[in-house]
């Protein structure tokens, strides 16, 4: 393939010397399933963009320490040369930080298993790990930059550095690191229009872009203040929002979104996006926020955007072409076939196993003085039980987790006491009747945050647990992290009658009412595959597996109503369902409908 080259010439993008505006899309191709990658960018260049962008998690790719993953939904070399197929330039974000409302912003958990490692920083022990990952994932990206013939035409050092720290010289690092393995193409930062952010994410010699949701001409006067000479450049205009539990759905109308993006081709920038297609944080990979509280993000990631989670153009689609066409000539538009959606009706899950007599197929127990996080005992992602004996007699005192992330079920003597959530931190009266009291205390991790000075999250409990002022010690801890694989160790049997539910230990009382965690497995017949939503109206709160794929996580608190089940995941025939509920169900039931409910 021919070389080309893309840069800088005065206040113009230039694509072989000729100047050039970027239009473009972000869409992540580990939020989508391979089998769409082509229908999503395929709409994307039909709504008039010629570029798309997207981040890499490392934490995706490399799970563990020295074990790499670029399969799947992880084949980001197969996604961005299917771009550059369809004719698309590429602009990729890489890690180490991408924040993206996904899990610790990108960064592995396993990095908090050395409480002194400094995240984001020009600390060598996290340089080390940085480039030691770079080793793996740049020689693959270097043979596609546009340089090398392939459609990648610029690259970012970090993301909104400046919104986290000033540490120069590690943003100096990164991008030797970069530049040390063979990446030529164009540099550039992100960073919100304000002073201090553009003073801590900068660094000389590289582009710096800017990212917002409004007021464009404002923000790109902020960026001439740092930059008075280069091309002007929104790397992240949010056309919509993210949507956290226990929160209202977000919305932006389309009208507002397509006057924004005029004005911004009026003042004769630049623009990405964000997000053109959001897709779905799949499994356990959704993020968090922390500004006043903890705030978890939900598993859809619609975000309100051009395309729907599952790929429909909406309103703000065709308000966006309309507004292209007038800076752009675009040919007429050519859209895919709509991927069809099925409602397939209503499910029994039939079968069942309760949580705390299947222990000893989920998980090994470990030993410890005192409670442990998941990052300390080599977990990353799901659950974690801790349990001890507590000596009797002892009278009321509260039962205190001291420090717990994210929300508990506590238990004594196998009866629920109740939940404790970091959001509104409480604590629980508690008596040990003379023959002692069995303690049981189920975490979730509900994801870590992804973005702010509280990076640094441990999941599970953190510090300790205290009966009034004394700290309890010698637990037993079995980590669950909720694996298919370790879910085919079950032991299954079929599901009571719900009058004798609560008796057999199915957590399925009449009206939810909280009981023990349970297993629910059932199985529904597919004739001809298509999209579907899987709605848990009677359920509480938990996780949901579809073929052994993570579905994600599901909670009566809202806004999320469905999940999002594309048809590759489904098999013509007999598919299984698996739902790990916490809390209770009024039915052992679901239904598979083909219209979304975000809330």
């Amino acid at each position: 393939m021919n070389s080309s080259t893309f840069g800088v010439q005065n206040n113009d993008f230039v694509w072989n010397g000729e100047p050039v505006r970027i239009m473009s899309g972000a869409l992540h191709y580990f939020r989508v399933v391979p089998d769409y990658w082509r229908d999503r960018l395929l709409k994307l260049k039909a709504c008039g963009l010629n570029t798309v962008e997207t981040y890499i998690p490392w934490n995706l790719h490399e799970p563990k320490e020295g074990t790499f993953n670029f399969e799947g939904m992880a084949d980001v070399v197969s996604f961005l040369t299917l771009a550059g197929e369809l004719g698309l330039h590429v602009i990729v974000r890489p890690s180490p930080y991408i924040c993206a409302e996904w899990e610790f912003g990108g960064l592995p958990a396993w990095l908090l298993a050395d409480s002194n490692v400094r995240l984001r920083s020009n600390d060598p022990v996290y340089l080390s790990k940085v480039e030691a990952y770079y080793d793996v994932l740049l020689p693959l990206l270097r043979p596609l930059q546009c340089t090398n013939g392939g459609p990648i035409i610029a690259m970012q050092i970090e993301n909104e550095y400046g919104s986290y720290g000033n540490d120069k010289a590690y943003l100096q690092a990164v991008k030797k690191a970069m530049q040390e393995r063979g990446i030529d193409v164009l540099l550039f930062t992100s960073d919100g229009p304000e002073d201090f952010m553009l003073q801590g994410g900068t660094i000389p010699g590289v582009l710096a872009t800017v990212n917002f949701g409004s007021h464009p001409k404002e923000a790109f006067a902020k960026l001439h203040e740092y930059q008075p000479e280069g091309p002007l450049m929104v790397m992240e205009f949010w056309n919509g929002w993210f949507d956290h539990w226990m929160e209202e759905h977000h919305t932006r109308t389309a009208d507002d979104t397509a006057q924004t993006i005029a004005d911004i081709l009026e003042s004769g920038a630049s623009f990405n996006l964000y997000m053109f297609h959001g897709g779905t944080n799949f499994g356990f990979y959704n993020g968090a926020n922390h500004i006043n509280a903890y705030e978890p993000t939900v598993g859809s990631y619609d975000y309100n955007a051009l395309l729907s989670e599952h790929g429909v153009p909406t309103d703000k689609y065709f308000a966006v072409r309309e507004v292209i066409g007038r800076f752009a000539e675009l040919p007429p538009l050519s859209l895919p076939d709509l991927i069809p959606t099925a409602d397939y009706g209503q499910v029994a899950l039939t079968e069942s196993a309760a949580l705390f007599d299947s222990l000893e197929g989920l998980s090994s127990p470990l030993y410890r003085s005192s409670p442990e996080p998941m990052e300390k005992l080599g977990q990353t992602y799901g659950f974690i039980l801790y349990s001890t004996t507590i000596p009797g007699p002892r009278q009321e005192m509260e039962l205190v987790l001291q420090q717990v992330s994210d929300r508990a079920l506590v238990y004594g003597n196998g009866r629920y006491l109740g939940t404790i959530e970091r959001w509104s931190p409480s604590t629980l009266p508690l008596s040990v009747p003379p023959e002692g009291l069995k303690l049981d205390i189920l975490v979730e991790n509900m994801g870590r945050i992804n973005y702010g000075p509280l990076l640094r999250d441990p999941k599970g409990i953190t510090e300790g647990v205290r009966h009034g002022n004394q700290f309890l010690y010698g637990w037993t801890i079995h980590p669950l992290p909720l694996e298919y694989e370790s879910l085919g160790k079950l032991d299954f049997a079929p599901v009571p009658g719900n009058d004798t539910a609560a008796d057999q230990g199915t957590g399925s009382e009449i009206g939810g009412t909280p009981e023990r965690p349970v297993f629910y497995r059932g199985t529904f017949e597919v004739k001809e595959k298509a999209d579907t939503f899987l709605r848990l109206d009677g359920w509480t709160k938990g996780v949901a597996y579809v073929n052994g794929f993570n579905l994600g996580r599901y909670w009566n608190a809202g806004p999320q109503r469905t999940l999002y089940i594309p048809a590759p995941l489904l098999k013509e025939g007999r598919n299984e369902l698996v739902v790990f509920e916490l809390h209770g169900c009024a039915r052992p039931e679901v239904r598979l409908a083909d219209q979304p409910d975000l809330g």
